[in-house]
């Protein structure tokens, strides 16, 4: 995937760069020795790596403003950074770039359980919001994969979900309000603690822009209280297209699950071996969270495995105590982490109608076959956010651009069937290059001109989102 060119004009400036961030910095708060930069060439994205100019750990929104100021004034590109768990490539910096950390931005800022808010710098992860919310009993719902290290600033820029998003929604439907700095250093206020600030919903247009338009450093993120109680139920099936078949007729039905996770046999042999979950060994597995009370707990679950019973379930087995509940979960849980230890593997974020599973399944099943390589599927289901893993050898030549031809192919599929390129991970560089499958040139203009606004220099996370080749004029500008 290809990265601009660094501008050599900035990289001669580098010591003057540096001089002038250490002067309003902490002292060890900007790093520009070659090696401590090798912490930032890449994110989860990792075969992609690029060391920016230098990198800077602000603490305050003041700190932020004065970085992006000198930023600004000097003409040098900036990549917001949360805490590196991107799958898109979002914080992938180039040589010519100044990486702006958020890891030191954490504080808890303020809690309001009677108005059920907290205020919290970007930096935070994701975990400890809930954490410092749990001993009054609650939780803040967005729960990604990553969620014990992935920060609330990639949340709020990619518009993180998670497991328990089917009933809770995404990130966008749990903030209230964010502090953000301009590329002039501008700092802006947009939203608050409330449901719904007046004007127009210029939160709504932040949440999901990827770094492109301004760097948050503080957000007001709604929590809830914790349900009175949880119970997941394991199904398994002997086909891929049966289990995403039951998660239709479920969502038909009108139950609405806190969650419904797919996993088919690669993935669960992987999630077995690292885990030892207790799977059943069959083609696909889907786990179905419900929450309530015991007696609405018993009716939601009642109804869903009447309906997963008259598709031939190979197991379907009820979680009876808490200590099974945790098991039952545990390797979903573990999912990317065990399939990382058999395979590089390269993983997607398209979007579809929940409709479409069976038919979607069956297709990534010949596609994968048509280019010889494997491919895993493990994903939330009950939306429709699929996150296919596709497994190849970094080190075999050839392969990693075959793994990607075949991803572009899937996204592809994706968009044909009424869905999109990303459902949570964003588009980073690893989509970019697609973004005119989904949107014609007016689409991208349109949404390049909210850029032209925000950042009219381009110099925020300028290389990504866009294709090179659609937004070259505005970076050359």
């Amino acid at each position: 995937m290809e990265m601009p060119e660094p501008d050599a004009t900035v990289l001669s400036r580098k010591p003057h760069v540096v001089e002038r961030l250490q002067a309003i910095l902490p002292r060890g708060a900007v790093i520009h020795d070659t090696t401590e930069l090798r912490a930032y060439e890449c994110d989860a994205l990792t075969a992609y790596t690029c060391a920016p100019l230098c990198a800077v750990l602000p603490t305050s929104t003041e700190e932020v403003s004065a970085v992006l100021k000198i930023c600004h004034d000097e003409g040098v590109p900036v990549v917001p950074r949360g805490a590196g768990t991107s799958l898109a490539g979002g914080a992938l910096a180039t040589a010519d770039a100044v990486m702006l950390g958020t890891a030191r931005l954490n504080a808890v800022l303020e809690t309001s359980y009677e108005d059920r808010y907290i205020r919290v710098q970007s930096g935070r992860t994701n975990l400890s919001v809930t954490g410092a919310v749990e001993e009054e009993g609650f939780f803040y719902a967005p729960d990604p994969s990553s969620q014990l290290a992935c920060a609330i600033a990639g949340n709020i820029a990619m518009n993180s979900g998670g497991a328990h998003c089917l009933k809770y929604g995404v990130t966008t439907n749990n903030l209230l309000g964010v502090t953000m700095v301009l590329m002039d250093g501008t700092v802006t206020e947009i939203g608050g603690a409330h449901l719904d600030a007046g004007g127009l919903d210029l939160l709504g247009l932040i949440c999901g822009s990827e770094g492109q338009l301004g760097v948050v450093t503080e957000a007001t993120l709604r929590i809830l209280h914790k349900p009175e109680g949880a119970r997941p139920v394991l199904m398994g099936y002997d086909s891929s297209e049966v289990a995403g078949q039951v998660v239709g007729d479920i969502i038909k039905a009108g139950v609405l699950p806190v969650a419904i996770e797919f996993m088919d046999r690669p993935c669960i042999e992987a999630c077995e071996a690292f885990a030892k979950a207790g799977y059943p060994m069959c083609e696909a597995l889907l786990i179905v969270e419900v929450e309530g009370s015991d007696a609405e707990i018993d009716a939601q679950l009642r109804r869903i495995t009447e309906i997963a019973a008259r598709h031939d379930p190979v197991e379907l087995r009820e979680a009876r105590d808490a200590d099974e509940a945790g098991r039952i979960w545990l390797g979903r849980k573990s999912a990317f982490g065990a399939m990382g230890q058999i395979n590089d593997y390269m993983c997607l974020d398209g979007t579809i109608p929940v409709s479409e599973l069976p038919h979607v399944l069956r297709r990534i099943g010949e596609l994968a076959q048509d280019y010889g390589l494997a491919v895993a599927n493990v994903f939330h289901a009950g939306d429709g956010n699929m996150h296919p893993l596709i497994l190849y050898n970094a080190n075999t030549p050839g392969e990693q651009e075959k793994c990607e031809a075949l991803g572009a192919d899937i996204l592809r599929l994706c968009v044909e069937v009424g869905g999109c390129l990303t459902g949570e991970h964003g588009v980073g560089i690893e989509k970019r290059d697609l973004m005119l499958v989904q949107y014609d040139a007016p689409d991208l203009e349109a949404q390049m001109a909210v850029k032209d606004v925000f950042d009219p220099a381009w110099l925020l996370n300028a290389a990504k989102v866009f294709p090179l080749s659609v937004s070259a004029s505005r970076r050359a500008a």
